[in-house]
């Protein structure tokens, strides 16, 4: 009997996949660069598993029911190519190859108008969740030829994570390379989530000096309200982890956090779109920073550092960092989703953040509680400029705001650093300012490049330039 689809690369993502494919009923044709790899992987599978090697590739095309449908778990870049490449020979028109890998947006892009013109269906698709995920439900973001997709979207929408209501999270993004870009913001996301929840620890550990059982007791009671969410729950297992001796695990780790660069792509995007994703950017830069661990160490012997334990009322100030949390964890996501909208203008992609939203809400790193109330908000209103134009996130960061200043004042007092939180706060008091200081940027750069300004109280359209160094009188330059 003919395979549904081939697997192609049995790492640890591309055999949990397989696995979670046979599991649901369907007949898997598997494939790795090393055959020994494939060797092994169906060496321990059950007689009657639904999945077959094969160790060739014009035998894994001849494996498959047409059109054919290829998944292929291959590292992200020029390998993906090569891999593409090579089993084109083996390919006729018609045929779906489907890059399940942590690829640029813009090569799924560019692989999707290539393929397109030779007849064959390409997708990108973004999977979340890690080796768990990928075997028992993933968060799924498929996005490329709209042509193919209604060809796999039983197979997809089979395997991916179900939410509590039965909904699988896996939904059609939109054309190109939208999938992998709507996994690029979620990653992004992530970035600001995990750093937001580090400052806050720090906050309990080092502004409160609360030892970490009772740090862990707060993140588990956080978990069943407003925050609740799968990053805040391990966070509160982490930290019940000790050694023999009882000292914290997490304390034996060094404090040097690594990156894959998806993070460093959202923030770049950004800058190239002129998007103000400053959360997400600073958690990104964090993380560098973290990595200069010997400077680091050089400078705190040198400059020092550490302030005062905290005297106050130490319930208010935790209920402060709970309410700064949340808000930060606001504004992360309303920078996100800006970011979307922006990109689906540029790139002429139809998005529909509410179902985006609904696509996190199981199976990924970033699901949440908190992703069916921005459901909600756009279901309110699918035109939003930004979440924060919604009533329930807008009464929700008001009644944060008073915490929210407490803890990022805890903060700078104790001389912990809160590059995320402090730049969610400024993003927000900036975003809700009816007027800015940059008048006097524009009068700077008119200055020394004559670069010319608008004026508030004249023709919108009109462009001016002041002769500074002159009589400073006026002069229209519209061209």
């Amino acid at each position: 009997m003919p395979s549904d689809i081939a697997v192609y690369g049995l790492g640890v993502m591309g055999r949990n996949i397989a696995l979670n494919m046979a599991d649901h009923g369907l007949k898997v044709t598997v494939y790795n660069r090393t055959a020994s790899t494939t060797e092994d992987f169906v060496a321990g599978l059950p007689p009657g598993s639904g999945i077959r090697a094969s160790y060739e590739l014009a035998d894994l095309a001849a494996s498959l029911t047409r059109p054919r449908v290829v998944f292929l778990m291959a590292k992200a870049g020029q390998v993906v190519d090569r891999v593409i490449e090579g089993l084109l020979p083996h390919l006729e028109p018609g045929d779906v190859i489907i890059d399940g890998g942590n690829s640029h947006f813009r090569d799924s892009q560019r692989r999707y108008e290539a393929l397109r013109q030779q007849g064959i269906r390409f997708l990108g698709m973004g999977i979340s969740g890690g080796e768990e995920g990928a075997r028992h439900g993933p968060s799924i973001m498929p996005g490329g030829d709209p042509d193919a997709w209604p060809l796999v979207r039983y197979m997809f929408q089979d395997i991916a994570a179900k939410a509590e209501d039965g909904e699988p999270c896996c939904r059609w993004v939109g054309e190109g390379g939208a999938g992998h870009y709507v996994k690029m913001i979620h990653n992004g996301i992530e970035y600001g989530d995990m750093q937001l929840i580090a400052e806050a620890w720090q906050l309990m550990r080092s502004g409160l000096g609360m030892p970490a059982a009772e740090i862990a007791e707060t993140f588990g009671r956080w978990n069943e309200g407003v925050l609740s969410s799968y990053l805040i729950e391990i966070t509160a297992e982490i930290l019940k982890v000790t050694e023999r001796d009882g000292s914290l695990r997490v304390d034996h780790i060094r404090d040097a956090a690594g990156q894959k660069g998806t993070g460093r792509w959202t923030a770049i995007d950004a800058l190239e779109l002129g998007v103000p994703l400053t959360l997400i950017s600073e958690a990104v830069f964090a993380r560098v920073l973290s990595s200069m661990k010997e400077e680091r160490t050089a400078a705190a012997g040198l400059l020092g550092g550490g302030a005062a334990a905290y005297q106050g009322d130490k319930a208010a100030m935790l209920d402060a960092i709970h309410d700064a949390l949340y808000a930060a964890k606001i504004i992360s996501y309303t920078q996100g989703f800006l970011q979307m909208r922006m990109a689906a203008a540029e790139h002429g992609w139809q998005l529909a953040y509410g179902e985006i939203a609904l696509l996190w809400r199981a199976g990924c790193i970033i699901r949440s509680r908190f992703l069916d109330d921005i459901k909600q908000a756009f279901d309110r209103d699918a035109q939003l400029p930004s979440l924060l134009f919604d009533d329930f996130f807008a009464s929700a960061l008001r009644m944060a705001d008073k915490g929210w200043r407490d803890a990022v004042s805890l903060g700078v007092q104790a001389g912990i650093p809160l590059p995320a939180m402090t730049a969610a706060l400024s993003f927000y008091d900036a975003y809700r300012s009816a007027v800015v200081p940059a008048n006097l940027l524009q009068a700077q750069r008119d200055y020394f490049g004559a670069h010319s300004y608008q004026r508030t109280d004249r023709d919108a359209g009109a462009h001016w330039h002041t002769r500074w160094t002159g009589d400073l009188g006026e002069e229209r330059v519209d061209d």
